[in-house]
């Protein structure tokens, strides 16, 4: 009895273990209740299903993809609070330096000890403040990966001891009496600022995250055993039948059980307009709600759903690099490896030429100009806006070397079913046979076609009711096995199917029917006949229907020099006749699945850099193939492994919207590498006093103002990518 009463308890702290609320960019953050997080604001999330999530996004905000943490412990309020402690320490070290009554003509109130007081809020500010520079740059090099904490970390360093030296054992080495106190302050201060203003401009990057997180409620109104209740969203269970009133969230992802309204999808698909949902249709969790109630069976909970999925597919691309970041990367390294040893070379030379105090200031403002801090910024933070501008406008972006590829396509090669036409069966023409009209046609066979479960029958049925058509009831219904239907309507036999049962039952159609029936046929539309008491009544020419959205699309991938084609494994005539509808320049007709990868080959050996748009499923060898391979998802199906970038609409103009996004990402990277690399051309020879002579220096204090200036000026560049259209 003991041990079962002791397992009870032992599974229900799992439980209460599962119900925890977490925040996805700072883990370590544990709460047992919801509420936002103390670190940036964010909602927290409830359940552990978001584990693998917070862990990733961790990652790359901390930099630990690379294998080490280059930012363990740091967060935008670190840096603020050390910033601001350390400015008001550094006001009195300036007041009691020689800058002061050298250039400001001011000299602080003496006292006994005052000439010590320099060195102690010097330290206070090296230890307090510039420790965590040390602390990362150890990071660092243990991980064989020196950079920029590793230059700063250097240059505090060599600034804080030689002074120390100076203070205290300047007379025994023979040493002048000046000091870096005022140099060192200065430069933690700065140092402080740039990474404080870079950590708040990362933190913005991560807004896709952030709304998506504050997406979910926190709670559910439930209806279990005949009761409504309020339940915490960890607590939902697939199948639990949930209430959404008008303004409400979606909590999970589910299907309409009962109730009609508009949902704001905006965030999930980029659909601007409100999409109706009745019983029946799919919602996806952290939509909005109309006017309207709903009852919403439970489908899909925790990292099933989809918007588990965005925010899995957004870290894992914030996660990933592009070519120039790598490119980045690397140059980063290499100008950390010539900041030193130009920074050994300076004190050298100068040590020869001048005193210590001015050699060690050299190489202190090289080190510090040389710091790759705005480049190793230029790439992740343009990256991470463009991975959240991908997402507002319905696609997902898994790999940024796909985003960077986009902009240099050629050709864009769509697979036909589902992508450029719906994938299911719509009216394309009615012709009545003289002395009849499209109504009565379209009636007749929609009021036998009622009872038919084929996707024809649904087609015309669906149609009649678009057009307000009376449906009549229907008697004695049949299904003629590979030909069509038969009912009693009204008393009248009717027949509705192909031209070979029109034929069997004798019902003669006209010549100039006959000719346009063909012509449809040649198209690859389906024809059927409707028949009234052994009278042909008029035709119906049904197919697969046509995307508005493809003309336009098609339309705009031309206006960017883009060129279309197409895939289908229809006939010859129904291929070419969607690709003229289309205005496509090149189509392949009867391809079997596994063909296709080939067809992406052969466009491939013309020099093109093909992209190809599929489903995903059936196209996955194709798209694996391509230079770009796009999936088209399916409302809730956002995993698609094959793909580097995912529509999450059925929208091929978001292809457009592609493109556009990778050439601003692209200028955007390449201006910010400029940025952060141009200037030291210049300064770093000024910064070793090539221009000393003509009293022309870069002090350590001013380096670290310019060096900070360019951070700033890449991350502000950067944030402009938000305000483009795509």
């Amino acid at each position: 009895m003991n041990i079962n009463h002791q397992n009870h308890h032992s599974k229900h702290d799992e439980g209460r273990k599962e119900t925890v609320y977490t925040c996805p960019m700072h883990p370590e953050v544990v709460s047992a209740k919801p509420g936002m997080c103390p670190e940036c604001g964010m909602q927290l999330i409830p359940g552990s299903a978001k584990a693998r999530i917070q862990k990733q996004s961790k990652e790359y905000e901390h930099g630990t993809k690379g294998g080490f943490d280059k930012h363990a412990g740091h967060s935008t309020n670190i840096f603020k609070a050390k910033f601001w402690v350390s400015l008001i320490l550094t006001i009195p070290i300036v007041a009691y330096s020689d800058i002061a009554k050298n250039f400001l003509q001011y000299r602080a109130p003496a006292f006994a000890g005052s000439d010590y007081l320099p060195f102690v809020l010097s330290s206070i500010v090296f230890f307090y403040g510039g420790w965590i520079f040390i602390a990362s740059a150890y990071r660092e090099l243990k991980a064989r990966l020196p950079g920029m904490m590793t230059l700063i970390a250097l240059a505090i360093f060599v600034a804080y001891f030689y002074s120390v030296s100076v203070t205290f054992f300047g007379a025994r080495l023979g040493q002048g009496g000046e000091t870096l106190y005022w140099e060192l302050a200065t430069l933690i201060v700065i140092m402080l600022l740039g990474h404080w203003l870079e950590m708040r401009a990362v933190s913005g990057a991560q807004s896709a995250l952030k709304e998506l997180s504050k997406l979910l409620p926190d709670t559910a109104e439930v209806v279990r055993g005949g009761k409504t209740e309020t339940v915490a969203l960890s607590e939902l269970m697939k199948g639990d039948f949930v209430i959404v009133k008008p303004g409400g969230r979606i909590p999970a992802d589910g299907i309409v059980r009962d109730g009609m309204s508009d949902l704001d999808e905006s965030i999930a698909t980029g659909e601007s307009k409100p999409v109706p949902k009745k019983e029946g249709d799919l919602v996806i969790a952290g939509t909005t709600n109309g006017d309207g109630s709903l009852t919403i069976t439970v489908a899909k909970i925790g990292d099933e759903t989809f918007l588990a999925g965005v925010m899995r597919l957004v870290v894992e691309a914030q996660a990933s690099k592009s070519r120039l970041q790598m490119l980045s990367d690397r140059a980063a390294f290499y100008l950390t490896v010539i900041a030193v040893a130009t920074g050994g070379a300076t004190l050298a030379v100068w040590l020869t030429f001048s005193d210590p105090a001015f050699a060690v200031s050299r190489m202190v403002a090289v080190l510090v100009i040389a710091c790759p801090h705005a480049l190793g910024l230029a790439i992740p933070l343009v990256a991470s806006i463009s991975t959240t501008k991908a997402a507002r406008n319905g696609f997902l972006v898994r790999s940024r070397m796909a985003l960077e590829a986009a902009r240099n396509i050629d050709v864009v090669l769509f697979d036909k079913t589902g992508t450029l036409t719906k994938g299911e069966f719509g009216i394309d023409r009615i012709i009545p046979v003289a002395g009849g009209d499209e109504h009565s046609v379209l009636q007749y066979a929609a009021s036998v076609n009622i009872h038919s479960e084929h996707p024809l029958a649904h087609a015309m049925v669906a149609e009649a009711k678009k057009r307000n058509i009376e449906i009549f009831t229907t008697r004695n219904f049949q299904r003629i096995p590979g030909k069509g239907v038969r009912g009693e309507v009204n008393g009248f036999e009717v027949f509705v199917g192909s031209v070979s049962l029109a034929q069997d039952r004798g019902a003669a159609l006209p010549e100039n029917v006959k000719t346009e029936i063909d012509t449809f046929a040649r198209q690859g539309k389906t024809i059927n006949i409707v028949i009234k008491n052994g009278t042909a009544l008029g035709a119906i020419a049904l197919a697969d229907i046509i995307r508005e959205e493809s003309r336009e699309a098609i339309k705009n991938l031309r206006g960017m020099g883009v060129t279309t084609a197409m895939i289908t494994g229809d006939a010859e005539d129904v291929a070419g006749w969607v690709a003229r509808e289309l205005g496509i320049d090149e189509y392949f007709a009867r391809v079997l699945p596994h063909e296709k990868s080939e067809k992406v080959k052969l466009l491939q050996k013309k020099n093109q850099r093909v992209a190809m748009v599929g489903d995903g499923v059936n196209d996955a060898p194709a798209l694996m193939q391509a230079d770009l391979g796009i999936a088209i998802g399916t409302g809730t199906n956002v995993a698609i492994e094959s793909a580097g970038i995912i529509l999450v609409r059925n929208d091929p103009r978001d292809i457009v919207k592609i493109i556009r996004l990778s050439k601003l990402t692209y200028a955007k990277m390449i201006q910010n590498l400029f940025w952060a690399t141009g200037y030291n051309i210049i300064a770093i020879p000024l910064a070793a006093g090539v221009l000393a002579s003509r009293g022309i220096l870069l002090e350590p204090a001013v380096a670290a103002v310019f060096m900070s200036l360019s951070t700033v000026i890449v991350a502000s560049n950067a944030v402009l990518l938000r305000r483009k259209k795509l």
